[in-house]
């Protein structure tokens, strides 16, 4: 060849290369990892691919929650390797990629040697950090066995269930609770006293999203908790069974069985409950300028009786291997009473004048009824898929009530009688679509919700009538109460990852509507606000047109560490009892009412999170800040008016104020040092800056306050778990009322007597019997000092038998994931 031609054919390949390198083709690599015990998928098992000439760097990609992994790989020859923790890797040598390829289901083996490490972790909560949420698996929580959700709930890091079963978030109750991330019959819409019917077994994680992405509902300024239930994806039937006993007199059944195939899975939870919760009050009231009985003591002692049955059972049908229908139906049958026994002892100069002992028996009559149907399709293996719902939710609430006063010193004879009937219907319609379109290391998501609400509030009111001793019909105040709440949203969001860093984008437009409607026996309105002593604005339709914009960022330094920064904007819509007008009848002198005239409240919040983890250690915190407009406020006011035997009358409402900002700060540690010993503990401190002036009163206030959280697990000789958790919640403050600091003790043992099969435990609720709430409250007009103690210390003996599943589910994933979830309980 000549030594022209050469160099030409030289330079020419020289110039080409870079492009025929540029251009090397790229293929598909797909599969499956499951675990040998049952084909458990293991989420976030690595796939690893080295290039065999050394020439390229390594490739690879991560399983989802599914277990499957499906990413792009360079033409060539590798040596292939499939990891998880403490399982034996499998490794596939001189495997050639020059085609689309799907290696099948692969099978890995559980480490011995890593094997009782395996079991630790899936005795312990753990955390997982996403974009918006933190998940927390609870594990094998021995204080819950045999317990309620709301005990469950008790234990999540940032969630407190104050001595009356509400919940708050960071110590702001403006939280708002889902179910598999819906508004549900099973949360009692808004309500939550059914948490403390259902048992905790049902809960496989909680996630405490207290920065949401604008897929979720915009509801709850302090952000969200989606209770996630358990719904095995075993093949196979397999389920457990639950048994317990308890004192106070606390009995309980219940199965979670599933049948799942390669077409189909159904999977059902039921129940049945009998639990007394007694508990106690006490009011010490002073009245500062009286003419006549200046003090009065109240001790009330409550019987609560919960009872009923509840089923939820469902099937998810397998259309194609990409797309999947589910049909799921719940339903809860429950039959309370509530007995309040409460003396009344009337003082004037400390000089007792009167004394009266009132009783009230409320019973309840509840029926729920829930329908949900979802349709998902999978474009691909890729996370492309659009995903519809739809879901009817119906509530009917039978509460009829006696009450009867009676004067027993310094004579015996009945003040007052009276009878309330209260029927409380509401049906909910929800519509709901997602589409969701993955673009490499970005995704871009859109969808629309629609939540259509009415509630009916029927309430009869017939009082004795002590001349003639009938009941007669008392046309002031009975009323039907017709709330409506629509909302329409839509949202878009797109997120991306650039190397360590990743952000997530979104904007949500809500439409609200409020509408309420009280119709009366008569047209009187002027009667009514003598009546009810506000100028209510009964009836009323109010539209509300909002942006709500969230951006959360996560920039991981390392494997084991990341810094998350979030904003978002949100509404606290009023709910409830805090809309329904009619008065509370328990206390003659003490009483609450809601207010139908509330208008939403509006918040933006900034958090700024850090997460670190060890080998055995997890270390999270966070930093806040939240401003609030329109606030709700719980205020106690003198009504004006007094009883027919000149006791004065103290009113409790909700009101709008005008701003609140809180800043604050929490930490949290889960620590695992031994096989034996399990710590984890948390810290939150806030401080809230309230200003407001209602009805030509200032109710603005200053505080700061804090609540910490500790749990340990030890296991002793004979291989019996023990475990305690203990809770601690600092001195709180408003305008009015000041609140003593609260400690609570929780003792748990648990054996193993039948090997992967059965677990006997014994849990003591509250040791030290302290779980009160101490307060004082004052205005210009009076000074209040209070006890109360929603539910006295608990001793419960519970039975789990397991059949066909291991005693304990591994965790399927690491714990600092920065990247996109995949939606579940989304929207």
């Amino acid at each position: 060849m000549q030594p022209k031609l050469i160099f030409k054919t030289t330079l020419l390949l020289l110039l080409l290369f870079p492009l025929l390198s540029f251009a090397q083709r790229s293929y598909k690599l797909s599969g499956k990892v499951v675990d040998n015990s049952g084909g458990i998928p293991l989420e976030y098992a690595t796939i690893t691919l080295i290039d065999e000439t050394g020439e390229k760097t390594n490739q690879g990609g991560i399983t989802n929650f599914d277990g499957e992994f499906n990413f792009d790989v360079t033409e060539g020859t590798y040596t292939i390797k499939v990891e998880y923790i403490s399982f034996e890797p499998k490794i596939y040598k001189n495997r050639h990629i020059d085609k689309k390829t799907n290696m099948g289901t692969v099978v890995l083996q559980m480490s011995s040697a890593n094997l009782d490490e395996v079991v630790v972790t899936a005795e312990t909560t753990q955390v997982d950090v996403r974009l918006d949420k933190k998940i927390y698996n609870i594990g094998k929580d021995l204080t819950t066995q045999g317990s309620t959700i709301s005990d469950a709930l008790n234990n999540v890091p940032s969630v407190n269930v104050d001595v009356e079963g509400g919940i708050s978030l960071r110590g702001n109750e403006n939280v708002r609770i889902l179910i598999n991330g819906k508004p549900s019959a099973m949360a009692g819409f808004g309500s939550t006293d059914v948490f403390q019917q259902l048992p905790a077994d049902a809960i496989e994680r909680v996630e405490v999203i207290t920065s949401p992405s604008a897929r979720y509902d915009a509801e709850g300024t302090a952000g969200i908790l989606n209770i996630i239930l358990k719904k095995e994806k075993t093949l196979g039937f397999n389920g457990s069974i639950s048994a317990n006993v308890g004192y106070p007199e606390q009995y309980g059944l219940s199965a979670n069985l599933n049948l799942r195939t390669d077409k189909f899975n159904i999977f059902n939870t039921t129940g049945v409950y009998l639990r007394k919760s007694p508990g106690n009050a006490y009011f010490n009231n002073v009245y500062k300028q009286s003419t006549g009985i200046d003090k009065i003591i109240e001790d009330r002692e409550y019987d609560r009786q919960y009872k009923g049955i509840y089923t939820n059972i469902g099937m998810e049908y397998f259309l194609t291997e990409s797309s999947s229908i589910t049909g799921s139906f719940y339903t809860r049958f429950g039959d309370d009473k509530d007995v309040t026994e409460n003396a009344n002892t009337q003082y004037l100069t400390d000089a007792s004048q009167r004394k009266n002992f009132r009783e009230e028996i409320e019973k309840e009559k509840d029926q729920s009824y829930q329908a949900s149907l979802n349709y998902t399709n999978s474009f691909n293996d890729e996370g492309h898929k659009f995903t519809a719902d739809f879901q009817y939710s119906y509530d009917k609430e039978k509460r009829p009530t006696t009450i009867e006063e009676n004067l027993v010193y310094p004579t015996n004879q009945l003040i007052a009688k009276e009878r309330i009937n209260e029927k409380e219907t509401q049906n909910e319609f929800l519509i709901q679509a997602d589409y969701v379109l993955p673009m490499g290391d970005a995704q871009f998501e859109a969808g629309y919700r629609g939540n259509f609400e009415k509630k009916t509030t029927d309430y009869l009111l017939d009082t004795l009538n002590l001349n003639n001793n009938i009941f007669e019909l008392n046309e002031r105040l009975s009323n039907t109460f017709i709330y409506h709440e629509n909302v329409n949203a839509i949202y878009t969001q797109y997120g991306n990852k650039f190397g360590n860093f990743s952000f997530l984008a979104g904007l949500r437009l809500e439409h609200t509507q409020l509408k309420g409607d009280l119709e009366r026996f008569t047209e009187d309105n002027q009667s009514l606000e003598e009546e009810l002593g506000v100028a209510f604005k009964t009836n009323f339709d109010k539209n509300y047109l909002g942006l709500f914009p969230t951006l959360n960022f996560i920039y991981e330094l390392d494997e084991n560490q990341n810094i998350s920064l979030g904003y978002n904007r949100r509404i606290n819509r009023p709910r409830g009892w805090f809309i329904n007008p009619n008065p509370s009848r328990s206390s003659r002198t003490n009483i609450f009412q809601g207010n139908p005239d509330l208008d939403p409240a509006y918040s933006s919040t900034f958090d700024l999170g850090y997460l670190k983890q060890w080998e055995k250690l997890t270390l999270t915190g966070s930093v806040y800040y939240q401003h609030e407009t329109d606030s709700f406020e719980r205020v106690v006011m003198d009504t004006g008016k007094e009883t027919s035997d000149g006791q004065k009358i103290i009113r409790t409402m909700p009101i709008n104020l005008s701003t609140e900002e809180r800043i604050g700060a929490e930490f949290s540690v889960i620590y695992n040092p031994k096989k034996w010993l399990r710590l984890n503990g948390s810290f939150n401190i806030f401080n809230f800056d309230k200003e407001g002036i209602y009805d030509s009163v200032d109710y603005s206030a200053k505080s700061t306050s804090w609540f910490a959280r500790f749990s340990s697990k030890v296991t002793l000789p004979g291989s019996v778990d023990w475990q305690t958790n203990a809770f601690y919640r600092g001195p709180q403050k408003n305008s009015q009322t000041e609140s003593d600091g609260i400690v609570s003790l929780d003792l748990a043992f648990s054996k193993e007597i039948i090997k992967n099969k059965a677990t006997l435990a014994f849990n003591i609720s509250d040791v030290l019997n302290s779980r009160k709430r101490n307060s004082t409250t004052e205005t210009a007009t009076y000074w209040q000092e209070s006890e109360f103690q929603w539910r006295e210390r608990q001793f419960s003996l519970s039975l789990i038998y397991r059949f066909n599943q291991p005693k304990n589910q591994r965790q399927r994933g690491q714990n600092n994931n920065g990247g996109f979830d995949d939606g579940d309980g989304g929207f």
